[in-house]
């Protein structure tokens, strides 16, 4: 059912009528509409997605003339913010999901599942390590301990030093995060001048922070203190941050994966390690589909400056299957799912998907590097380096260059472990 009211926004086929309304009944499926039980007819709502999809683009298009070197928004975005070239990036993607692993993953899937595969098990969720304690229990140990943003901001210090951070390290990173309260999920805002704090923003109800909100507070976090080290600790301003998007989340991905281990809920599943690496390929397999969608689209707008929003609507959909059909279709046996083209991402924030997708690669790196290590000295060492070039970046912080080789790797171990 979520799967076909997915499919039915990115087609822009939902009747006008049933939006922000209790009035009717609608099935997603036959897309038909009742009032009290009787049926009406029902018009589609307009192509709004596509017309802010094309008012981004546009305001970005009509930025290039101020760029005599990166004239266009693709090429701001990679060889510019991310100083990866677009040509590079899709390489990388193209090789990890013609990787062998990919089928060998998804048959394990099946077998676990107990029959195909269906689109939607792109979001296969079934490789996370089970704890004994469910969501509930969770949200009364968490509410009870953060009842406040003052009571997390407060906790800090301590999170950092069972993260391994050295007690004046921890007290000096604490001071200069500020928690506030958010209206939407979360989301971390760094400070670019050093006289102010960096802010931590994730949800919190009345009752106090539910799991939900503590795990995405550790998510942000992570930003927050890489946001921290990199403006405080680097020799000189002009290195400010990292080297792009993708390696901040690689360190907020470091914090929120040990969030039920600094509650003190230990995993004692022996294959936590092996289903963990499972779950980071699947995922990534599936992030970067969505990536590859997203920077196809981009493309065809270049080459299409003038299009409508029914064109682009069209042209989307269309990139969404090819990627569909050139990478996932033999893998779950049905072909033209345009399922790739439903994140809001692409519409609100251009060209930022592939951060994620590159992130997972370099946060299983540093996850790799850092099984017999300490995090808070680690993370200390590497966000040291600054806003350099991410190849150079890597080789400092791991002693290699951002590659698929170590996820695949683990995945190949954990096959045979996996039962």
């Amino acid at each position: 059912m979520i799967y076909a009211v997915m499919r039915r926004i990115i087609s822009q086929e939902i009747p006008k009528v049933v939006v922000n309304s209790d009035k009717y009944q609608w099935n997603p499926l036959n897309n038909k509409v009742f009032e009290n039980g009787k049926e009406i007819t029902a018009e589609a709502e307009p192509d709004t997605r596509y017309i802010k999809y094309l008012n981004v683009f546009k305001a970005l298009y009509n930025s290039d003339k101020y760029y005599p070197e990166l004239n266009t928004y693709i090429k701001r975005s990679f060889e510019g913010e991310r100083e990866v070239s677009y040509d590079d990036v899709e390489k990388t993607f193209n090789e990890f999901l013609s990787s062998p692993q990919v089928k060998e993953v998804a048959e394990l899937i099946k077998k676990r599942l107990g029959r195909n595969l269906e689109p939607f098990d792109i979001w296969y969720t079934g490789f996370k390590s089970r704890i004994n304690t469910n969501e509930e229990e969770l949200d009364k140990i968490t509410k009870e301990k953060y009842p406040t943003p003052e009571a997390f901001e407060r906790d800090i210090k301590n999170i950092l030093l069972k993260l391994g951070f050295s007690d004046s390290d921890a007290q000096y990173i604490s001071e200069k995060i500020q928690v506030d309260p958010a209206r939407g999920s979360g989301h971390a805002f760094g400070s670019a001048m050093r006289k102010f704090k960096s802010h931590l923003r994730t949800r919190i109800g009345k009752d106090g922070m539910n799991y939900k909100g503590y795990n995405i507070a550790v998510h942000e976090l992570g930003h927050n203190v890489e946001q921290t080290l990199t403006l405080y600790k680097i020799d000189h301003y002009s290195l400010f941050g990292v080297p792009n998007t993708a390696f901040t989340e690689a360190m907020a991905f470091l914090f929120q994966s040990r969030d039920l281990e600094l509650l003190g809920i230990k995993n004692d599943d022996p294959q936590a390690k092996y289903l963990s690496a499972l779950d980071n390929f699947w995922n990534t397999y599936e992030i970067m589909g969505v990536s590859l969608v997203d920077m196809k689209v981009w493309k065809w707008l270049y080459k299409n400056p003038d299009a409508t929003p029914k064109e682009l609507k069209a042209a989307v959909i269309a990139s969404a299957n090819e990627v569909w059909n050139k990478y996932y279709a033999d893998i779950f046996g049905v072909k033209d799912q345009p399922i790739f083209a439903i994140y809001s991402h692409m519409i609100d924030n251009a060209l930022y998907l592939p951060n994620y997708a590159l992130g997972y690669l370099i946060e299983f790196q540093i996850e790799d590097y850092m099984k017999d290590k300490v995090i808070g000295p680690e993370m200390m060492r590497m966000c040291a380096s600054g806003n350099i070039i991410p190849q150079q970046w890597m080789k400092n912080a791991v002693g290699s260059e951002i590659s698929i080789k170590p996820m695949l790797k683990a995945v190949d171990e954990a096959l045979i472990q996996v039962k």
